[in-house]
């Protein structure tokens, strides 16, 4: 991996790697090590494996200090909304982490730079490479800073379809749609564009590279817009 990209990569995630072979081995793909007929230790499931358990207490910690009240139960699936998939992904879109990634051919080719499973995995390896770099210190304001910050609208909008549901079901017989409209690209990198209607009005559009997505994606700028309404209203 070239030092540029690598150094880009840095400025994004807020953190400069004095090993950057480090970094190198977090942003490798086991598709690409496995392509290059590298060992099997050299692409970033290792770090993926340290970054989950730091991720883990990290995110136990916060919790725990933010809500003195919350029964273990409700910590327990709290911590489970905060470091699911859907949301590390969300997480590592938002530094670009799919754009660094080193990855095989096939992978490349079947859109794996914004799939989900292949984001939250990297996002978790940075973060072993981050502890592994720099020590817990370092680690836990990577976490706090591109993943609990801010993390009540993350939650949002990985279960922004049960929540405009919620909000439309509130007045009887209010009806929600969701249409697909657009599609466009390659059939293994299609963009899907889907729209939200709620008594046959069209309140939102949103993208993503799948149906769901889009739907998913359509619902949040929904709740948001209906939210506006709402408050202008008062």
């Amino acid at each position: 991996m070239r030092s540029k990209e690598m150094g880009e990569f840095e400025k994004e995630a807020g953190y400069i790697f004095k090993d950057k072979s480090l970094l190198a081995t977090a942003l490798t793909h086991s598709s690409f090590s496995n392509e290059k007929k590298m060992k099997k230790t050299q692409c970033n499931e290792r770090l993926e494996f340290l970054g989950d358990a730091v991720l883990e207490l990290v995110s136990s910690e916060f919790i725990f200090r933010s809500h003195p009240d919350m029964p273990e139960g409700e910590m327990t699936k709290t911590r489970a909304s905060y470091v699911c998939e859907p949301t590390l992904a969300l997480c590592a879109r938002e530094i670009h982490l799919g754009d660094y990634l080193r990855l095989g051919k096939g992978e490349e080719l079947t859109g794996g730079r914004q799939r989900d499973s292949v984001l939250s995995d990297a996002l978790e390896a940075t973060i072993g490479a981050v502890y592994m770099d720099g020590g817990f210190e370092p680690a836990e304001r990577y976490i706090e800073e591109h993943i609990l910050k801010d993390i009540d609208n993350k939650k949002l909008f990985y279960d922004s379809k049960t929540f405009l549901q919620e909000i439309v079901q509130r007045h009887e017989g209010d009806t929600l749609e969701y249409k697909l409209i657009g599609e466009s690209g390659p059939d293994h990198h299609k963009e899907y564009q889907a729209a939200v209607f709620v008594n046959g009005r069209q309140i939102s559009t949103g993208t993503g590279q799948t149906k769901k997505k889009a739907e998913q994606s359509a619902a949040y700028e929904a709740i948001l817009i209906l939210k506006r309404e709402a408050d202008g209203r008062r």
